[in-house]
């Protein structure tokens, strides 16, 4: 890292491999086996899950190619927080920060974390039906949780013995479960026996959405409820938490630019190449859904589990449950991994800032931020024990867009405002990309503002809650 005290060396270890693996690792994780029951569930028609996921598509590749400006413009360590801090002051900087450290970044370690132990369950069912270690009315913590716990803690471990050792963890897991989705993407083609893809496709641009539970809670399969017009758009907003938070996390490769070989090319390289190739991956994986279950079958997936219930079609119950679980272990494994690494680069960088401990500032021997990456660990695990980053997380969305869109809208400003500095990239197709990206987003906050209030506010009473921690800090560094 430049101009950051260390007691060891930090070197540029990341090639364009490297650092396109980390962008895709960082992105997949258990969302895509998840979340198209919630779509299907709030727009009922193949058309539309099919429409939701290449609209995420479309603004996460849009903002993946105008943040590769600022990173050849700021090539250092930190990413975003370095981008927000420059373009629009230290306190922007610190908000986006304050929301990383306290549920954006620590709060995916812990859900990807649980979500490796609940797949974990399948194959060691002692694990379900272990008796909680400990329970108190509706709280309790669990052997999966436990296990959750674990995980991380071994990730961070590993991620302090040096960027090789993240690195080669990184390289792997990406590489087999792009492999192992690449074969179920095929397999799911040639071996399902009854396909569904004309019942589902037969909806045509008709939305339904099925969104009533019984007593206990669960969906009710006969609440199926044709809508149209502004409804639909609320649909589109609601359906997309899901998709926009399953594709997140590729900014991650931009907190590590400072350990990234030629980072003024490869930052914005890694960021395109990585956001399309998981976008295509998405959409196909989604055209399997289609073509082995039908509309019930998508939106009412035992636990939302889609990909399991898919899986079975494919290679029978038995077989089928197991391989789901094996791939969904290896990619959320690769994924906490490739978010551990990342994270702690920021809250060194922070704190090179005088915004973040001031421990988290030196690298050991080996030149990672040890300190950094425990205080991340410990804060993951303490999450995971609270049981709430699931819901955290459905709230974060809308944070994260906003996000987004300031540092989107940072290249816009820039190019008006400082014409003259230097950019060894160039946004493709500026202004037309970046204002795609803006208007995507701010239709989706705005819809998630008008019918679904549950998934903005908590979010954004997490951020504006660091405003006066700024202050403090703030304050306490002018006197000192």
């Amino acid at each position: 890292m430049e101009n950051i005290p260390e007691n060891g060396p930090s070197k540029r270890k990341l090639g364009l491999f490297d650092a396109a693996m980390l962008v895709m690792g960082s992105m997949i994780g258990s969302g895509i086996f998840i979340v198209s029951a919630d779509i299907m569930r709030n727009l009922g028609s193949g058309y539309w899950l099919i429409m939701v996921w290449i609209i995420t598509g479309v603004m996460t590749v849009a903002a993946a190619i105008s943040y590769g400006e600022l990173s050849s413009m700021f090539p250092k360590a930190g990413g975003q927080y370095t981008y927000l801090k420059e373009i629009f002051g230290k306190m922007m900087g610190f908000l986006y920060g304050w929301g990383l450290f306290t549920v954006i970044q620590t709060g995916t370690i812990a859900a990807v974390a649980v979500a490796f132990g609940k797949f974990t369950a399948y194959l060691i069912p002692a694990l379900n039906d272990a008796a909680p270690l400990f329970q108190s009315g509706g709280y309790k913590i669990t052997w999966i949780q436990i296990l959750a716990i674990g995980v991380i803690l071994l990730l961070t471990y590993i991620n302090t013995k040096g960027v090789e050792s993240g690195k080669l963890l990184q390289n792997v897991f990406t590489g087999s479960k792009i492999i192992a989705l690449i074969g179920l993407i095929i397999l799911g083609f040639l071996l399902v026996k009854t396909s569904f893809w004309s019942e589902n496709m037969n909806f045509g641009w008709d939305a339904f959405n099925n969104l009533k539970t019984d007593a206990v809670g669960n969906f009710t399969k006969s609440g199926w409820e044709s809508i149209s017009g502004m409804t639909i758009m609320g649909g589109i907003a609601a359906a997309m938490v899901g998709s926009v938070f399953s594709s997140v996390a590729w900014e991650n490769v931009t907190f590590v630019s400072g350990e990234i070989e030629n980072p003024k090319k490869n930052v914005v390289r890694s960021m395109v190449l990585g956001t399309s190739a998981v976008m295509v991956l998405y959409l196909l994986v989604n055209f399997i859904y289609l073509n082995t279950l039908g509309r019930d079958g998508i939106a009412f997936a035992p636990n939302d589990r889609v990909a399991v219930v898919a899986s079975e079609q494919i290679f029978g119950n038995g077989i089928g449950t197991i391989v789901m679980a094996v791939l969904v272990m290896i990619s959320t494994f690769g994924c906490v991994n490739g978010i551990v690494l990342a994270g702690a680069r920021v809250f060194q960088t922070m704190a090179k800032d005088g915004m973040f401990f001031k421990a988290a500032l030196e690298n050991n021997k080996n030149g990672v931020p040890e300190k950094s990456l425990w205080m991340q660990g410990i804060w993951a695990s303490v999450l995971c024990l609270s049981g709430q980053y699931g819901n955290l997380l459905d709230m974060i969305s809308f944070v994260i867009v906003l996000f987004y869109m300031i540092t989107v809208f940072g290249v816009i400003y820039l190019r008006l405002k400082k014409p003259g500095l230097e950019r060894p990239y160039r946004t493709w197709m500026y202004p037309v990309t970046p204002i795609i990206y803006l208007l995507i987003g701010a239709a989706f906050c705005i819809l998630l503002l008008i019918y679904k209030q549950q998934y903005t506010w908590p979010g954004l009473v997490i951020v504006l809650l660091g405003v006066p921690v700024y202050l403090f800090i703030n304050k306490k560094e002018q006197q000192a």
